[in-house]
């Protein structure tokens, strides 16, 4: 998303020169002046919805020989699986996505108390209704965040209590960048619709097990599985023209379009002003405490840090780019300041 250039708001002031950090800021309750559009869908997100698409028509096979079962059912099983998807914006089944699945909880009064402000001059100045989504709160003491579905908004306990309201702020806009930029609901709406074709793929992958160790106990065994494997790739091959090897790309085209996303959602809060403060984010770690490994950087899912720093092809499936990548692309907004 391009950063807006002509918010009504301007940064609110800096809290006392007695303050224990330079970025705790105090607010106040403003005007708001909403946009005409809240969110929308850049070009990461359709090309995460694209690159989920081959995994999708393989679920689709894979739902209607399950429908086959249901007989004189097969177009409602079908039909019910394609409308499925929009559960991703029904709030009620967010919830049980936010505590069953991203183990989330909602935040305490204190935690609210420290929250709500800072949401609420996040989306005023990108414009944007702070009801619209639901801030939830992860169990860990590390700086995370995330954007998921239609509505989910988390943080770490460790972020609403030990950072200052600048850096929370700088945290909070880069996930409404995700919501914004619709980064959000089509990575899960993505993930949603070739889950069926996973699953199918990994019992396949479970059930053949067994046969792939009888077969390798021999050198005969050995030989006539390659042989299978081998004949089995070739039609494959020629009959689908060669998607096969398109699909092995795609896990590292999807890792690049998240990389691209990140610094799209980074472009977001420093365009509401926050670039400061998510560059101070970005390139220091949290307190140690004793006995225990500094807090890595700000980050939006554990192991992501690590992945991105990974040399090699494992540095291709990062989907969070290194630090350094993410500063530098945040410089022409820190030589405005």
């Amino acid at each position: 998303m391009t950063p807006q250039q002509d918010s009504p708001y301007q940064p609110p002031a800096q809290a006392d020169a007695d303050s224990h950090h330079p970025h705790e800021m105090t607010f106040e309750r403003r005007r708001i002046h909403l946009s005409a559009h809240h969110r929308g869908a850049d070009v990461t997100a359709w090309g995460s919805l694209l690159l989920h698409l081959p995994h999708a028509v393989f679920s689709l096979v894979v739902v209607f020989l399950v429908s086959l079962l249901f007989e004189g059912l097969e177009p409602f099983v079908v039909g019910g699986w394609l409308l499925s998807g929009v559960l991703v914006f029904h709030k009620p089944t967010e919830s049980v996505i936010a505590r069953r699945f991203l183990h989330l909880r909602r935040p305490t009064n204190e935690e609210r108390q420290r929250l709500e402000p800072v949401w609420r001059e996040v989306t005023a100045r990108a414009g944007v209704d702070e009801h619209g989504y639901v801030l939830w709160i992860e169990e860990s003491d590390e700086l995370n965040a995330m954007a998921a579905a239609g509505h989910i908004v988390g943080v770490t306990r460790y972020a609403t209590e030990s950072i200052p309201s600048g850096h929370l702020a700088a945290v909070l806009a880069h996930e409404l960048g995700h919501h914004v930029g619709g980064h959000s609901w089509a990575s899960l709406l993505g993930y949603w619709y070739s889950l069926p074709g996973r699953v199918t793929a990994t019992l396949l992958r479970r059930a053949l097990k067994p046969a792939l160790r009888c077969s390798l106990s021999s050198v005969a065994g050995a030989l006539l599985f390659l042989a299978a494997l081998c004949a089995l790739a070739t039609v494959a091959l020629r009959s689908l023209h060669g998607l096969p090897l398109l699909l092995l790309g795609v896990p590292y085209l999807l890792a690049a379009v998240g990389r691209r996303s990140e610094l799209r959602a980074d472009r977001h809060a420093a365009g509401l002003g926050f670039a400061p403060m998510l560059a101070e984010v970005l390139s220091t770690t949290g307190p140690t405490e004793a006995g225990k490994a500094p807090r890595a950087a700000f980050t939006s899912r554990p192991g992501s840090a690590r992945r991105s720093q990974a040399g090699g092809f494992a540095g291709l499936l990062a989907t969070h780019p290194d630090p350094h990548t993410r500063l530098h692309h945040l410089q022409p907004y820190l030589d405005r300041t």
